[in-house]
């Protein structure tokens, strides 16, 4: 028989009393200190909102992008921005996603709150 071994210096990623774990701090994600110490991407300074359809089955997303926030202040952005849009939506990876063709209410909206937005692609 093989005898396995088990390398100690391998991260926990799950734990049954805490639920999953940061591979970075080795803490559980709720207590997490990378994510808080992180910042938001570096940009240039312009939001930029894009129409996409590829990929999602015809149905129409705008996306936006360059916001220069944390992950938990671009999720409370990307609510209210569904609130105000009535649509569904997420924000995963540094960019926002809103269900629906509403790039025109999504640019009124972030210049309301002082953001330089502008429509990028064709």
């Amino acid at each position: 028989m093989k005898k396995t071994s088990f390398n100690s210096d391998a991260p926990v990623v799950y734990s049954s009393e805490f639920g999953r774990m940061c591979p970075g701090c080795g803490k559980p994600l709720k207590d997490c200190v990378c994510r808080k110490n992180a910042s938001g991407p570096a940009g240039d300074g312009v939001v930029r909102l894009r129409r996409e359809t590829k990929g999602r089955g015809g149905k129409t997303v705008i996306v936006i992008t360059g916001l220069p926030l944390d992950a938990d202040k671009l999720s409370a952005l990307a609510g209210e921005l569904k609130r105000r849009c009535g649509c569904g939506g997420t924000a995963k990876d540094g960019v926002i996603e809103i269900q629906g063709d509403h790039a025109d209410v999504l640019l009124a909206e972030l210049a309301k709150r002082g953001y330089k937005a502008k429509r990028a692609g064709g």
